[in-house]
């Protein structure tokens, strides 16, 4: 009921969002060039490599050897309101649809983490990713990992119970209210001290 349920809506919403994809995607060439798509490998469902697609937010700015600038110097306004509106998670609805994603899940981490989870973290794993979860509508990079990896097993375990579907609703719900939130005041859009998402280290 799960899988159906994500690519019924996933289909819907991108017959609905694709002339603003295709809106976002034109911004991206011409702000900051290309390539518009940012491609990552991240750990999916059993730990098996997805590949996870956002439209591009940083610059490709470089130092004298060659290497890329911090994050917060490649990360301009065009890119924060990106990550502020979460249009640049956009793309990510043709991986629900395809399968290596679903729209109520753990977020899609990179596969590196993977050996760094105690036994409990690692349950996440036990689920396909998703575009938002019950991480993200409690305060999303904001929270300390920890925290953020312990309420990622609490939805797992929430999918055992009955009314498992009406607790994805319920973060459906809140996902939209966070949105209004986030876009508002860009609060759990980055770590705390970060510009973007600090990594995981146990």
């Amino acid at each position: 009921m799960k899988r159906l349920i994500d690519v019924s809506l996933a289909a819907v919403a991108v017959v609905i969002l694709l002339p603003l994809m295709g809106l976002v995607a034109l911004a991206v060439l011409c702000v900051l060039g290309p390539p518009v798509f940012f491609c990552d490998e991240r750990a999916g469902l059993n730990g098996c490599p997805i590949q996870v697609v956002k439209f591009r937010s940083m610059s490709n700015s470089k130092d004298a050897a060659g290497k890329h600038l911090p994050d917060e110097a490649r990360l301009g306004f065009f890119g924060r309101f990106l990550r502020r509106t979460s249009l640049d998670e956009l793309p990510q609805l043709f991986s629900i649809i395809g399968g290596s994603m679903s729209l109520i899940g753990p977020r899609p981490l990179p596969i590196r983490y993977i050996a760094r989870y105690s036994p409990r973290q690692a349950a996440r794993l036990l689920v396909r990713p998703g575009l938002t979860g019950w991480a993200q509508v409690n305060g999303r990079n904001a929270v300390a990992w920890p925290e953020r990896l312990e309420l990622d097993a609490r939805y797992v375990e929430m999918l055992g119970r009955p009314g498992a579907l009406f607790t994805d609703c319920w973060i459906v719900g809140l996902t939209m209210l966070q949105l209004v939130s986030q876009a508002i005041t860009g609060r759990g859009i980055a770590s705390p001290g970060s510009a973007t998402m600090q990594e995981f280290a146990p």
